[in-house]
């Protein structure tokens, strides 16, 4: 083929991309007609193969110089759009007149549109860098010669076999696996995988084959099969899930037009309308698609694990020392857990639980040995109704959530190994599942697993630094048992349609009593379930100072038992949908919930004038301490009544009376701004005389030098001034110096507030891909609120800039005043709310209510 295409005498770079082109359009169409992707990678690295040998003859490349194909392209796995791993390999440093040959040759191939991954280098400096560099060391090991020295080729192979220590390859490659996958949390189903470099990838594959070749075992499926490391059915699994992925990214770097490995929500729906998935029940075919690749990575994941604990021994021999017997049925060997008998699981399959309690038990032990996993794995099928209803079978089960160690990666292990889907078959359907609520980044599953990991690791003292409350309730907290089934059961019904909460509780009352759990625990289990969301709800979207909320809260929570463990599970949740999703403000939300709560129901709560009291005594210390003036607090204090003391902490109201007791009439606004206490973010106080536009300008402000406002208390004074205060977090992770930027925002938002002219417009940013891909419906509401005194408005609606700033123009433009706003994003899910007030009795107009949320429901669109 190379000759023939010497021969056909390409003279200039524009032909040869004339025939790239041609070639590369014929081999997509022939794949999308009739796909093989082996065939097409093959395909592909031949054509390259003789591009770069036309070329080659063409500049005059010296006679005595190896091309060689490395990497991907070595072995023949070029994909439509990777880079090309390129080695010009020489015998030594290129002379004078051989530099400007070689660098005229790797120009003129980026001429014709390749994309060259080039190194240029002698043997031995092959040899040095590959000593340096494992990854380096990786790609010389699959070079093939293209064109040039067949000498000079066969004598670089023999060196790198001479230099190749087949065990240390493998420890430096299981480290780099390791690293690699820690990089993706460890985990294989976030939402917009990587097919190559994710947990159940292509990479991972490629390791095996890597490793295997290096210890002389093979480097092919059929050559591990050959060597009795696969039995036939395990290699034509790996085969299928092989396929699979390398289709996938076949079709994606067809679809991008570029090197695009990432399965982007981009090109989710128009990947699954190729491949033939449609729609069904709840789920849309992109869904589906994602669900196929879910669980060929977790089959990768899994061979990966057996063939790389199966070469590890081989590689490691034993060193004489026999198994040590744990009982009856295993024994321990090398740090694994082993069946003593090959046919246990089939014979006894209670056994298979038995053996990860044992895993949990048993110091030292790492994990099971790679036959005892292909045996467990074989009998899971065994794992049917008559399995579940024994009640050996659900006593282990039990143990293994009660035992004071290694539940988490149990838990992981039961999920990878297929049992965790078997024995709770609600699990099973959920396994894969994708969450395309814009604030989960990771499959119902994954997020169900890092809940139960949150929950365990509060129990860790070596963590509880993390969230001390959470520990010290925790260690507290009789038969925490029950806080991991209700982790595992909070979100096993979505996907079904219905209330997945709801749903979810039946699930768990149902598992509960058939495991014979006391009927309290069984009834806080469900309970938890079917009030999962209740408290973040509350905390972030209900005004915390009034009592009402707190009481109406504490009666549906009932008792201590009930609100630790609803706390618990609560901060557990919101830390396992997404690592950006909790921050320090939400965390206090929940927390002065959570002890308002319990105030109320262990009895210690005040009444109101004594909370009102308390304060204001604590406040008058602070100030003491800041030496400001007792006659000034006084005189300031008079211009404020009792809501602002039942609403504002004692710091804040100490902070406002410190800036404000000597410029309580001033007609110029005053703007403070200092670090939040809570640690995260910035707590921004405004006082000036009363506008209906005030509002609107302070939102265009913040998102004008990208910050949020995530909570907003207002304050309107009996002389009509306006105290508000606002806490903010950068969206863009500023570089700007602190001090720099607390003085910027004072001088700032001071220079705007004191203007005359109207609001900034919202800004009109860019839609994020997320969005653009899975838009959100906005919804609005306006209700009263329980009391009659102000009227609740709750908005959900995609996140975007200029949000907050089209609902305030809304409000101003219908003459609606703001009392407080709770800002709750969640990822790309603004759901935000708002106590409303009005001059006049406009909101009790139903005509004027539903124009003004058809108005917000517009500016949302």
């Amino acid at each position: 083929m190379p000759e023939l295409a010497a021969r056909a005498g390409f003279p200039d770079a524009a032909r040869w991309r004339k025939f790239l082109t041609g070639h590369r359009t014929r081999l997509h169409e022939q794949y999308l007609a009739r796909p093989d992707p082996a065939r097409l990678l093959k395909a592909l690295s031949q054509l390259i193969d003789q591009v770069l040998t036309g070329a080659a003859r063409e500049i005059g490349l010296p006679p005595d110089v190896s091309l060689l194909a490395v990497g991907g392209y070595g072995r023949r796995e070029q994909f439509p759009y990777s880079d090309i791993d390129l080695l010009v390999l020489l015998k030594q440093a290129p002379d004078a007149k051989q530099a400007p040959v070689l660098e005229r040759y790797i120009t003129y191939l980026w001429d014709i549109g390749l994309e060259v991954g080039h190194s240029v280098r002698t043997l031995d400096e092959c040899l040095i860098e590959a000593r340096k560099d494992i990854t380096v060391e990786t790609t010389l090991l699959e070079a093939r010669l293209i064109d040039g020295s067949a000498g000079l080729f066969h004598e670089f192979q023999h060196a790198l076999d001479q230099a190749l220590d087949g065990r240390a390859f493998m420890e430096g490659k299981l480290l780099e696996q390791q690293q690699r996958h820690l990089r993706f949390h460890d985990a294989a189903y976030n939402l917009e995988p990587n097919l190559k470099e994710n947990p159940g990838g292509l990479r991972d594959l490629q390791t095996i084959l890597w490793i295997s070749r290096a210890l002389g075992l093979g480097a092919s499926w059929q050559g591990l099969l050959n060597a009795g490391l696969l039995a036939p059915e395990e290699a034509r699994e790996i085969r299928q899930a092989e396929r699979l992925l390398r289709d996938l990214r076949i079709r994606l770097h067809f679809l991008a037009r570029r090197r695009e490995d990432r399965l982007l929500f981009d090109y989710q729906a128009a990947l699954a309308q190729e491949l033939g998935f449609n729609p069904r029940g709840t789920r849309n075919a992109a869904e589906i698609l994602m669900q196929h690749y879910y669980r060929a990575a977790k089959r990768v994941g899994l061979k990966n694990k057996i063939l790389l604990l199966d070469l590890k021994s081989r590689a490691i021999p034993a060193t004489g020392s026999s198994p040590q017997p744990v009982n009856a049925r295993f024994a321990v060997s090398r740090g694994m857990l082993e069946a003593r008998a090959p046919d246990l699981f089939e014979r006894e399959p209670g056994a298979m639980l038995e053996a990860f309690l044992l895993l949990q038990q048993q110091s030292g032990v790492l994990d099971m040995s790679a036959q005892t996993l292909r045996s467990l794995i074989r009998a899971t099928g065994k794992i049917d109704t008559a399995f579940r209803r024994d009640p050996r079978n659900r006593q282990l089960f039990l143990a293994i959530l009660r035992a004071p160690r290694g539940l988490t990666h149990t838990l992981r292990r039961m999920n990878q190994y297929g049992v965790l889907g078997r024995y709770i078959p609600a699990f099973g359907r959920i396994v894969g599942q994708m969450q395309h609520d814009l604030f989960h980044v990771y499959t119902v599953d994954e997020h169900i697993l890092f809940v139960v990991r949150n929950l365990r690791r509060f129990t860790l003292t070596e963590f509880a630094h993390e969230y001390p409350l959470c520990s010290r309730l925790i260690s507290n907290f009789e038969r925490p048992e029950v806080l991991y089934l209700a982790g595992l059961f909070h979100d096993i019904a979505k996907g079904r349609g219905g209330d997945h909460s709801a749903l979810g509780a039946r699930d768990a009352r149902k598992f509960c009593r058939e495991h014979g759990l006391h009927a309290e625990d069984a009834e806080l289990v469900a309970w938890l379930i079917s009030q999962h969301l209740m408290m973040s709800a509350t905390a972030q979207k209900q005004d915390l100072s009034d009592p009402d909320i707190i009481a109406a809260f504490a009666a549906r929570v009932g008792d201590m038992r009930r609100l630790t463990a609803l706390y618990l599970l609560t901060v557990a949740d919101i830390r396992g949908t997404s690592p950006k999703v909790w921050n320090a403000w939400k965390g206090k939300l929940l927390e002065d919930l959570f002890r308002a709560t319990q105030r109320l129901l262990t009895g210690g709560a005040a009444p109101l004038d004594r909370q009102m009291e308390v304060r204001k005594e604590e406040a008058r210390k602070l100030l003491r301490q800041a030496t400001v003036p007792e006659e000034a607090q006084v005189l300031f204090w008079r211009e404020l009544d009792d809501s602002y003391f039942l609403r504002h902490t004692v710091r804040e109201i100490a902070w406002h009376t410190r800036h404000l007791h000597s410029v309580a009439h001033t007609a110029r606004p005053v703007v403070h701004a200092r670090s939040a206490p809570e640690g995260e973010g910035i707590q921004v106080m405004i006082y000036t005389p009363d506008r209906d536009d005030l509002f609107a300008r302070i939102c265009a402000f913040f998102e004008r030098i990208n910050y949020t406002i995530v909570d907003a208390k207002i304050y309107t004074t009996p002389h009509r001034y306006a105290l508000d205060t606002f806490l903010v977090l950068d969206v863009g992770d500023s570089a700007q110096h602190y001090r720099d930027l607390l003085s910027f925002i004072e001088f700032e938002l001071t220079q705007r507030l004191s203007e005359d002219t109207p609001p900034e417009p919202p800004l009109q940013g860019r839609v994020s891909r997320q969005l653009k891909h899975f838009p959100i419906q906005p919804q609005v509401s306006i209700v009263p609120d329980e009391k009659g005194q102000y009227h609740l408005l709750s908005v959900t609606a995609g996140d975007r800039p200029g949000l907050l700033s089209r609902i305030a123009q809304v409000l101003l433009k219908h003459g609606i005043h703001l009392h407080t706003a709770k800002i709750n994003t969640l990822g790309e899910r603004a759901e935000d709310a708002f106590l409303l007030r009005a001059d006049d009795d406009r909101l009790l107009n139903q005509k004027t209510v539903l124009k003004i949320e058809t108005d917000l429901l517009q500016a949302l669109a």
